[in-house]
């Protein structure tokens, strides 16, 4: 097993019993294609889109029993969509971890949103089958549970970013971001400064720009007192 694999299963906190479950999980078709195995991640993929939403779901029933159905549909959507599961995977370290074919290493696929998260995917599938749903399930919430929190605690809200657009249009104030990166590309961190009429009001750090931004919104806002 390599490096980046037993890395991954440390930020997992599991370790495999059957190693070959979790190759086959971050084996791309590219991959695949240039001899590292017959069997790519996509069975497995499929496998544990179905646990991840069974897990998120079966959370929000017993733990938030005043949320409305409809609620709980928006807030499982908004935690499994293709961008969080790609910053998950790329703080859980999936990124390193993944077999690529050598079109795809040097296409930039360790970045692709869409390769991350179809990986992350198939490694809880293979986590599932590994250890059962309830080891799948605790790992879950230990990676989703402060997403899943925020999101309930602004039921039907607006993300922080369109309301602090809102309100710098409503007090005719110019707003704007300045951006850092830092890291090598296939881990970069980000870094997001705003300023309200040239005054920086708040900073927020990511695995992703888009994540960056968020936090740094929300941190003006509160700086803000909005």
């Amino acid at each position: 097993m390599s490096d980046t694999q037993g890395g991954l299963q440390g930020a997992l906190g599991h370790e495999f019993e059957d190693g070959a479950l979790l190759r086959v999980a971050l084996t791309h078709a590219s991959a695949a294609a240039e001899g590292a195995g017959p069997i790519t991640f996509e069975r497995l993929e499929f496998l544990g889109d179905a646990v991840l939403e069974l897990a998120i779901s079966d959370y929000l029933y017993l733990n938030y029993p005043d949320l409305p159905e409809g609620e709980m549909t928006k807030t499982r959507a908004s935690v499994v969509n293709e961008n969080v599961l790609a910053d998950v995977a790329a703080t859980l370290g999936v990124d390193d971890a993944l077999l690529l074919g050598r079109g795809e290493e040097e296409g930039g696929g360790r970045n692709k949103p869409s390769i991350l998260s179809d990986s992350l995917e198939a490694v809880l599938g293979a986590l599932y089958l590994d250890a059962g749903f309830e080891r799948a399930r605790s790992v879950i919430v230990e990676h989703w549970g402060s997403l899943i929190e925020s999101h309930v605690a602004m039921p039907g809200q607006k993300d922080f970013k369109t309301r602090l657009h809102e309100l710098a249009a409503a007090e005719g104030k110019k707003l704007n971001y300045s951006f850092q990166e830092e890291g090598p590309d296939h881990r970069k961190t980000f870094r997001v400064d705003v300023k309200v009429d040239g005054q920086v009001v708040g900073t927020g750090t990511g695995s992703s720009k888009k994540r960056a931004q968020q936090e740094a919104a929300r941190r003006s806002l509160e700086s803000l007192g909005a």
